[in-house]
């Protein structure tokens, strides 16, 4: 029986069939890549994606996504190379976690390690917080207010809090993984640090997690957090690179190099 990364490696394959299209880059985007997946996470595979030469010398705007209905717990999705390169341009968090992903399906060719290259120079602390506490803000609006709570959902405005703390203590993009911010970020010992991880091992021991009390080390961190953040985030500088003509050659090369 195939594993499910050969699965998912016979899906992408058949993708390029289909699409004629060359993958360059996928990985895992999701709950998986972050280190807490439930028993029923779906696989967010996303990858990056190169058309023909002949595809781009068209006057006609083309669709440059490429997404697969969810199936079997598969959530296939990719953006065209072109597409990538543009919002790689203007600090795209999504796009920038996917380059340091921990869960590799494919790679090829050399177009992701040169971006893997410019890639701190194209990184904007301001655009990137901003992302990570919107993040933020919406989950924690939405599912942690009130004396009983949505427990699981503590990890998706915990990540993006920590994400902002690793944006303003390194000035780097932050980790994917979970754990990682966590073990920097968090002091041991704590009330904080030993909520965070009894639910960690809840999560990861596949337990259900649904409504429950509010756990208030978890919820008092996360309101001074996230008000320290809405005040601090405007005086931040955006920080934008001049990569335009660079990531022109980029894209031509990686033309060249696929097609020949």
């Amino acid at each position: 029986m195939s594993t499910i990364h050969e699965v998912i490696k016979q899906e992408l394959n058949r993708l390029e069939q289909e699409e004629r299209i060359r993958i360059l880059y996928a990985c895992e985007s999701g709950s998986r890549a972050w280190g807490f997946p439930s028993q029923d996470s779906d696989y967010d595979v996303r990858f990056i994606y190169i058309r023909q030469t002949d595809w781009y010398l068209s006057i006609f705007d083309k669709r440059d996504v490429i997404e697969r209905p969810i199936s079997d717990k598969l959530d296939i999705s990719g953006w065209d190379l072109r597409k990538a390169l543009n919002l790689f341009r203007k600090s795209n968090p999504p796009l920038l976690e996917w380059l340091q992903s921990p869960i590799l399906y494919t790679e090829k060719y050399s177009v992701m390690e040169q971006i893997r290259t410019v890639s701190p120079l194209t990184f904007s602390p301001k655009s990137c917080l901003y992302h990570y506490l919107n993040m933020a803000r919406v989950n924690y609006r939405t599912y942690l207010q009130g004396e009983r709570v949505r427990i699981k959902k503590y990890f998706y405005v915990l990540r993006p809090v920590l994400a902002c703390e690793w944006i303003e203590k390194y000035g780097e993009m932050p980790p994917m993984e979970f754990n990682v911010l966590v073990d920097r970020l968090i002091p041991k010992g704590g009330d904080l640090s030993l909520e965070v991880q009894k639910l960690l091992l809840r999560k990861k021991s596949g337990e259900e997690l649904d409504y429950e009390p509010r756990l208030n080390p978890i919820n008092d961190y996360l309101e001074e957090r996230l008000r320290y953040y809405a005040q601090s985030v405007g005086s931040m500088k955006a920080g934008e690179a001049r990569l335009d003509e660079s990531l022109d050659d980029l894209f031509r090369s990686a033309l060249q190099e696929v097609w020949g």
